[in-house]
């Protein structure tokens, strides 16, 4: 795959895997700006699946979970935590978005204005530094987040 430059997105099978990293066919995309520009413009295709949209160019693509993971995680419960995704975008913690999934994946729904919200994995580095700061209630088996002085419980799937 060609690594400097842009290429066409079409005849490859262009995937955005759990480990945070895009793929053309079985192929790591290596290139970090290409990888930027696929997170920054993925966004849901209405029909339940995604598609990078470049404007004139547009590709389905397969996503193996999240469509934008969370790769740094900033601040403090007094401060408030901010979010840094794949995409660029920096964003304050919405901790009333938070899900702990299967596995113990913790997830957050991320604003991309006109793209949606669209849900983020997070990523094991900011994923430990978070979980310093959750509480756990061990009879209720309830998981909690304080930022700024509000609580807020972590929801998992049901």
């Amino acid at each position: 795959m060609a690594m400097a430059g842009f290429w066409s997105i079409g005849g490859y099978v262009i995937s955005f895997r759990k480990d945070g990293r895009w793929y053309a066919d079985e192929e790591v995309i290596g290139n970090p700006r290409i990888a930027r520009l696929f997170a920054e413009n993925v966004r849901p295709d209405g029909t339940g699946g995604w598609l990078i949209d470049l404007g004139v160019d547009r590709h389905s693509v397969t996503v193996e979970d999240t469509a934008l993971v969370v790769t740094q995680l900033e601040g403090d419960p007094a401060s408030g935590f901010r979010v840094r995704a794949n995409d660029g975008a920096t964003d304050d913690l919405d901790a009333d978005t938070l899900v702990i999934g299967a596995d113990n994946v913790l997830y957050c729904e991320l604003d991309r204005g006109a793209r949606g919200r669209i849900v983020a994995r997070f990523l094991r580095g900011p994923y430990y530094r978070l979980t310093t700061h959750i509480a756990l209630d061990e009879a209720t088996g309830a998981a909690w987040l304080e930022q700024r002085g509000k609580r807020s419980r972590i929801a998992t799937p049901k």
